[in-house]
Parts: structure tokens; sequence; C-alpha cells
């Protein structure tokens, strides 16, 4: 990509390096920023697992009325087995994603999803039970899709670092 600079020529190879350097940087800070929100993701759960062990106490309960619009909840076995199939589903894509060597990422969503099912047990009165499989579900989803996004963006960076290495070994050269 060359572009003229005020339409006299090609940029000098100064002006090059010095670009690329800072996409490199930039790219780095990219990639770092999207770890560190998976971790936030990561403890966003725990923040929720832990309102969900005290069986979300310190929040007031639904007046009856809104209980009532809201009808009755899941069969405890219907939310039991919709988690199976949530944890096998969301395995399956990462995986998926982990072998394409995408960097797209769900925490936010997954976490959300654990939310839902700590609710479903809340409401239908089966939470204590039920705590330690969707904790060991959420678990196992964020722990894997922590993975996964730590051996991208580590690779990531380390192609930005041998980058950043070139560029300081032509400048050394050169002087």
């Amino acid at each position: 990509m060359n572009r003229l600079i005020g339409g006299q020529g090609a940029p000098a190879f100064g002006e090059t390096d010095a670009r690329l350097r800072e996409e490199a940087l930039a790219n780095i800070r990219k990639l770092q920023g999207k770890m560190t929100r998976e971790l936030l993701s990561t403890a966003l759960f725990l923040l929720l697992s832990i309102a969900a062990l005290n069986d979300f106490s310190f929040f007031p309960s639904l007046p009856d009325a809104i209980r009532a619009a809201l009808g009755r909840p899941p069969s405890v076995n219907m939310i039991s087995a919709l988690l199976l199939v949530y944890v096998f589903s969301a395995i399956i894509l990462i995986l998926a994603r982990m072998m394409s060597g995408s960097g797209r990422y769900g925490g936010v969503g997954h976490v959300g999803y654990l939310a839902g099912f700590f609710m479903f047990y809340h409401f239908s009165g089966k939470l204590p039970e039920n705590f330690w499989a969707v904790f060991a579900t959420g678990a196992t989803v964020l722990a894997l899709e922590s993975y996964h996004l730590w051996i991208y963006c580590s690779e990531g960076i380390a192609k930005e670092r041998e980058i950043l290495e070139s560029l300081d070994k032509k400048r050394g050269g050169r002087g």
C-alpha cells in the first residue's frame, strides 16, 4: 500500500517503518484488550454465581402478580435437559472457532445464558439442588472460551512482536 505523500513519490522507508510500528503496537493493545474483556466475563460469572449460591436472597422477591403473569416455571427435568444441550452446543462452537483460528468469543453471551439457567432453577425452587450443575457448566464453558482466546491473542501478539523486532533490527542495521 504505497500512498503518495503530497503527490510526490512513495513514502520514505522511515515513514513506512513508523507506520508499521504504530500498527503493530495498536494490534497488540487490541489483542490485550480482548483478553481483558474475556476475564471480565469470567468475573461477572463469578459474581452471578455468588448471588445464586445465596439463592438471590439479597434481591426482593417478585410480587405474586408478576409471578402469575410469568406463569409456571418449566420442570426441573426440562431445565436440566436444556442445560445439557447448552453445554454440548457451546463446547462444539468453541472448538469449531479454535479449529478455524477465529478470534471471536462469546463470554458475555455465555454469562447471559448461565444467568437464565440460574433464574429458571430459582423460579422453580430448585436452585440449591442444581447450583453446582450450572456452576460446573459455566466454569467449563468459560475456561474453554478463555483458553481459546488466550491462544488466539498470544499468537497474534507474538506475530506483532516479531514485526517490531524486525523493524528494530532494520533500524539498528542502518545506523
